[in-house]
């Protein structure tokens, strides 16, 4: 049962739930629904009214959708059951480039782009007829070009007004790159969960001998910008933490940047002890890699690459060879974006699944309760590390 249940069963939803997950996101829909459906099932429904009732628990709250495409490559989204008067909340993953459409003739894999106009084409089919329409949405789209710093888009910005201008009430988003985006709409919902105990709960899980202490653990932050995210974590574990800033070569652009010229490290020693290296998301994966080469000559002992999004956008070669040299040693992501098999079939690799999390935020925002206590999962952290201690995990 979620933990806030005591408070969700005193209150009535705001609407009948409708939960509507894109192809790309399918698979954690599918998970989502059945949380939803087990504690609603068991939940006691007394202080609902009769048609309140017979919307609460259901067999399933997925909403079924369309998309398809015209031989030309041109969509349109579509409902094939009413959804009038729900709270809706819509999902999709940006970063799933597995899924193809085609255009004459020709194969094309969907890029972030191609999915977000799925996302508009959803919530234009709505037509406005939802009680409530909110867009979850884990890999912020756009959210890597955040800011300016020369005649350039701002595209993160300028599609949350557009979402919000369309009709969506609140967009719920995981460990956004930079979170001051959401100043681009100040007067709606706007949340960035960060999955710092689902972390810690995938490592205690598949590592039974870390000891979590100020002399034997370390957390890192890859670089200047990371730092709130280390500092957090370092701090709900009661260890130290360090940080390395990247120098950058800025005579020049490589692919779209500045090229790194070195890592340069800030923090205390990391001598004989595990380390921890949070970030948002593992891209090529490049970064990651020499940070942990980086702490390897600092005599670090084994190094954990953990980020919220594993996009491993040039394969997972690098990670093999960085795995085989023992300069990694274990590689922690989530699965709120597409995960390939390759990365699945990897033994260092461990996935930590985010369903139940979602199904929680659903719930209670469906109950319009608070849901502050999830966003800071403090206590929640605090009592898997004494059990973990304690040999109980």
């Amino acid at each position: 049962m979620p933990r806030n249940d005591d408070t969700l069963v005193t209150r009535k939803p705001i609407a009948p739930v409708g939960l509507i997950a894109h192809k790309s996101i399918s698979e954690i829909g599918t998970k989502v629904d059945k949380y939803l459906v087990d504690w609603r099932a068991n939940r006691a429904s007394d202080h609902l009214d009769d048609i309140d009732r017979t919307t609460y628990q259901s067999g399933s709250y997925l909403v079924p959708v369309n998309t398809p495409r015209f031989g030309s490559g041109e969509a349109k989204g579509s409902f094939s059951q009413s959804i009038r008067g729900l709270d809706l909340y819509i999902m999709v993953d940006v970063t799933n480039w597995s899924l193809t459409y085609s255009v004459c003739g020709q194969v094309n894999h969907m890029s972030p782009d191609d999915i977000y106009s799925d996302l508009k084409r959803i919530i234009a089919a709505a037509g406005g007829k939802g009680k409530r329409i909110t867009v979850i949405i884990p890999f912020l789209y756009e959210g890597r070009q955040h800011r300016r710093t020369a005649r350039e888009s701002l595209d993160c910005a300028l599609a949350l007004q557009e979402l919000v201008a369309m009709g969506v009430d609140n967009i719920i988003t995981f460990d956004a790159h930079d979170p001051r985006v959401q100043n681009a709409i100040p007067l709606h919902g706007f949340e960035t969960v960060s999955p710092t105990y689902q972390f810690i709960k995938g490592i205690c899980k598949n590592v039974k001998d870390l000891k979590l202490d100020n002399d034997h653990l370390m957390i890192i932050s890859p670089d200047e910008g990371g730092t709130n995210r280390a500092v957090y974590m370092a701090s709900v574990l009661g260890v130290d933490m360090g940080m390395f800033y990247k120098r950058r070569d800025y005579s020049k652009i490589v692919d779209g940047r500045n090229p790194i010229v070195a890592h340069e490290f800030l923090g205390s020693s990391v001598e004989g002890k595990d380390v921890i290296i949070v970030d948002d998301m593992i891209s090529s994966g490049e970064s990651m890699i020499d940070v942990a080469r980086e702490l390897k000559k600092r005599k670090a002992n084994r190094i954990f690459a953990v980020a919220t999004f594993g996009l491993f956008t040039n394969g997972m070669a690098s990670f093999d060879k960085a795995v085989e040299e023992g300069l990694i040693y274990r590689v922690v992501t989530t699965n709120l974006t597409y995960q390939t098999p390759e990365l699945l079939s990897r033994d260092y690799y461990i996935s930590c699944d985010m369903s139940k999390y979602i199904a929680y935020i659903i719930d209670t925002l469906n109950h319009d309760c608070s849901i502050a206590s999830l966003l800071d999962p403090y206590e929640r952290i605090n009592s898997l590390v004494e059990k973990y201690r304690a040999g109980e995990y």
